[in-house]
């Protein structure tokens, strides 16, 4: 795989650079690499340029000495948009892990959505990635989602990665189901400016999604897969809406939340940001 990056140029990174910045040094293993020629079907089908990882890197690995299977979206490929080979890629790597039990599937997303392009395919795709996800829990093996790329991760994407037990996402990162562009397109700039690059990340970044619960900063906390844990979910999200149903914006999201000078939010660094939330959390109780 190819040489790691320095950490803080994970937003501009390759897939591949991703992966070998994350995992042990010269632990990384490529299954299906570019040499085998997977490509997409549809694609060349449509005269359209394929590549021949088809928008996905998956590998075996370590992480701290623990074995893992991690995959990365490449989102200088068609925005990392999943197609049916690229989904079948990310399955399969789910499903090996529920055969050999690894110490988690590590899961780097960037990803606009589905490709258009595939339509229906991709759509079928991103549906047994969510399923291959939740089998791989039920059966024991943690699944993490990583967001620090430049397309976020949204779409059929966005909602695979609440499939995961944990969301760990970077200041960067955005998180969502529909991106701003779409939201802009459909329901116009009133709704969402998407050119407001502050508006957007205080209503999908990293930051806001971590006071909101939906991002955490650890690899140790798993969610079963049962009835108890779905109801959990539900109660949180029926208390957010009860308590910011009526927000505007983000800004509006962080003092109802409780958190002192809201509009600093922004600003701060990690230590700091993070000791903001917990005051809040600290004085909600």
């Amino acid at each position: 795989m190819s040489p790691p990056v320095a950490r803080h140029s994970y937003r501009e990174a390759t897939a591949r650079q991703r992966l070998a910045g994350l995992l042990d040094p010269g632990s990384g293993e490529e299954l299906l690499p570019p040499a085998t020629r997977v490509t997409s079907p549809h694609l060349a089908a449509l005269e359209l340029p394929v590549a021949f990882d088809d928008g996905v890197v998956v590998c075996t690995g370590t992480l701290g000495g623990r074995r893992v299977l991690a995959a990365a979206q490449e989102g200088h490929f068609m925005g990392g948009a999943v197609g049916e080979v690229h989904g079948a890629k990310l399955v399969g790597l789910l499903e090996r892990a529920e055969r050999e039990r690894p110490s988690a599937v590590i899961l780097l997303l960037d990803s606009g959505g589905v490709r258009l392009q595939e339509a229906n395919a991709g759509l079928v795709a991103v549906s047994e990635v969510m399923r291959a996800i939740l089998s791989a829990r039920a059966a024991g093996v943690c699944v993490l989602a990583l967001v620090g790329g430049g397309w976020g991760c949204f779409g059929g994407m966005g909602i695979a990665a609440r499939c995961c037990d944990v969301v760990i996402m970077s200041e960067e990162g955005r998180l969502g189901l529909s991106g701003p562009d779409v939201i802009e397109t459909s329901r116009g700039v009133e709704e969402m400016d998407a050119s407001d690059r502050a508006l957007v990340w205080r209503t999908v970044g990293g930051k806001h999604r971590y006071l909101l619960g939906g991002a955490l900063e650890h690899l140790d906390r798993r969610r079963p897969v049962d009835l108890d844990t779905l109801e959990r979910e539900h109660r949180h999200l029926a208390r957010r809406l009860a308590d910011f149903g009526a927000c505007r914006d983000g800004a509006d999201v962080w003092r109802a939340a409780g958190v002192a000078e809201p509009g600093r939010l922004p600003l701060l660094d990690t230590a700091a940001f993070t000791a903001a939330v917990a005051a809040a959390r600290r004085s909600d109780r």
